[in-house]
């Protein structure tokens, strides 16, 4: 005879069939049982269901506060970088030139170059370069903002550019600005410009 007794329940306002039924479900174990609390003698619980903690994430997985700027190369990080830049720049030059062998090497970029740039950049977007017959394209903003660049350029580098590089610098910086002040001043004429009288009324 076993130590713990069985029970069997049976719901007798339902159908014979049903009863059937009902009796070998009840017989069966439980899917789910709640959880009993522990017994005072120390004796194992049954816990059912119990949901698991999430596991805490490691410091090192925690995210930068927000806004925080990333911490920069090291030395060697960006001398390998340096280095594998190199070596990809001239694989891509000798694929080119290997395709168009009458094409020399390419000089290396000065400091001209730059200045070059911005002031192209600068007069295309005052309208420079528009083909005949079309009307120009201007950003004027775009332009004012390239202008700007090239008076940060002079300021962030006085003292440490040969005369050559300043004498560039200062020439390409008084054209554009004196471009810009020829535009403005167009822009701001027409823009005053009163509109023309409305025509005599009949009386």
């Amino acid at each position: 005879m076993s130590d713990t007794p069985k029970f069997e329940v049976i719901d007798r306002r339902k159908m014979k069939a049903e009863e059937e039924q009902e009796s070998q479900r009840n017989s069966a174990p439980p899917a789910e049982a709640p959880s009993a609390p522990p017994a005072s003698g120390g004796g194992p619980r049954l816990v059912v269901n119990e949901p698991k903690a999430a596991p805490e994430a490691p410091p090192e997985a925690a995210h930068p506060a927000e806004g925080e700027a990333p911490q920069p190369p090291t030395a060697q990080e960006s001398r390998e970088q340096k280095a594998a830049y190199d070596a990809s720049a001239q694989r891509l030059e000798d694929l080119v030139r290997a395709q168009n062998p009458a094409m020399g090497a390419q000089p290396p970029v000065t400091f001209e170059h730059l200045v070059q740039q911005f002031y192209v950049s600068a007069m295309i977007q005052m309208g420079a370069g528009t083909q005949e017959g079309q009307r120009p394209r201007v950003d004027i903003l775009g332009a004012r903002t390239t202008i700007d660049l090239l008076g940060v350029l002079a300021e962030k580098t006085r003292g440490n550019l040969t005369a050559a590089e300043d004498k560039t610098l200062q020439t390409v910086l008084f054209e554009v600005r004196m471009a810009f002040l020829e535009l403005t001043s167009m822009i701001t004429l027409q823009g005053m410009t009163p509109p023309p009288p409305p025509p005599p009324t009949k009386s």
